[in-house]
C-alpha cells in the first residue's frame, strides 16, 4: 500500500516539477481494456484508508442545524424557500455592506435554478443545504443608478420567471410592467441602489444582462456558507407567505 502511494507521489511530483514548455511524444502501448462494473474488485486497502474520513464527513453532514415547521419548496411565483434564501442573501450582504462600504443593501435577487432541491418538514441537516446549493457561487453587490434599474424590471415583465427577490415588489399585467417598488418605494432615478445577487447572475447568467449596467462589488462570501449560517441562527423556520412577484394574467 505504501509503495502504491509512493509511486503516485513520485508521479505527481515529476509532473509539477516540470519547468519546460516543450512537448514530447511518449511511446504509447496498447493495453487490455478493463471494464468498470460491479465485478471489478474493490481496493480493500484504499477503502480502509478512507473509512475514517468517510465516517467523519457523514457525521458532520448529518448534524442538525435547524428545523422547519413546513415543507420548504421552490414552487410558485413566491415560493417559501426562494423568498427565505433571498432574504438570507439580503441580510448577509447588508451586514457586509455596512461594515465595508458604509452603505445599506436595497434589495436582493437570486435565481430559482440555483436552488437545486427542496427541504422537507422536520430537521434541517447540514447536507440538506449542500443539496439545495451545491455550487460555489459568491455574493456580489451591484451598485446601480436608479435610472439603470429599468432593465431589471423589464426582465421580469418579459420572462415572468419566479427568480426569488427580497425587498422588491414587481407587478406585471399581461406581460407589461405595472408596478415596481424597492422597500415599498418607487424608484428614484437619481439615487444609487445596491442590489445583492450571485456572481453567476452578476456576470449575466440566466440572461440577466441588465447587471452589466451596474458596478459589481465582490464580497468573498459563499452563498452556501451564508445560508448555513442563517439556518443555524434560526432554529425554527416558519416562513411567512408574501407576494413579491405578482404576474397578473400570466399564462
Amino acid at each position: 500500500m505504501q509503495n502504491k502511494f509512493l509511486l503516485i507521489g513520485i508521479a505527481l511530483l515529476s509532473l509539477t516539477a516540470c519547468k519546460t514548455t516543450s512537448l514530447q511524444v511518449a511511446s504509447v502501448q496498447t493495453q487490455k481494456n478493463i471494464s468498470i462494473n460491479q465485478d471489478l474488485k474493490a481496493d480493500e486497502d484504499f477503502a480502509q484508508f478512507i473509512e475514517p474520513y468517510t465516517e467523519k464527513l457523514n457525521k458532520e453532514m448529518n448534524q442538525k442545524i435547524s428545523y422547519t415547521q413546513v415543507d420548504l419548496t421552490k414552487e410558485g411565483d413566491n415560493s417559501n424557500l426562494g423568498n427565505l434564501l433571498a432574504d438570507y442573501t439580503f441580510d448577509g450582504a447588508n451586514i457586509w455592506a455596512k461594515a465595508n462600504l458604509n452603505k445599506n443593501i436595497d434589495a436582493a435577487l437570486i435565481n430559482i435554478g440555483g436552488i437545486r432541491t427542496t427541504i422537507g418538514k422536520g430537521d434541517i441537516l447540514l447536507k440538506n443545504v449542500f443539496e439545495v446549493m451545491p455550487f460555489e457561487n459568491e455574493v456580489i453587490i451591484v451598485k446601480f443608478k436608479g435610472s439603470d434599474l429599468q432593465g431589471l424590471f423589464d426582465y421580469y415583465a418579459k420572462n415572468q420567471k419566479n427568480n426569488p427577490v427580497s425587498h422588491l415588489y414587481i407587478e406585471t399585467n399581461d406581460g407589461t410592467l405595472s408596478k415596481s417598488l424597492i422597500n415599498g418605494n418607487s424608484i428614484n432615478p437619481n439615487q444609487d441602489y445596491y442590489i445583492a445577487t450571485s456572481d453567476y447572475l452578476a456576470l449575466g447568467g440566466d440572461n440577466m444582462k441588465f447587471f452589466a449596467m451596474g458596478e459589481s462589488i465582490p464580497t468573498g462570501i459563499k452563498l452556501r456558507d451564508l445560508f448555513i449560517e442563517y439556518f443555524k441562527k434560526n432554529q425554527q423556520i416558519n416562513p411567512k407567505e408574501e407576494v413579491r412577484l405578482n404576474f397578473i394574467g400570466k399564462k
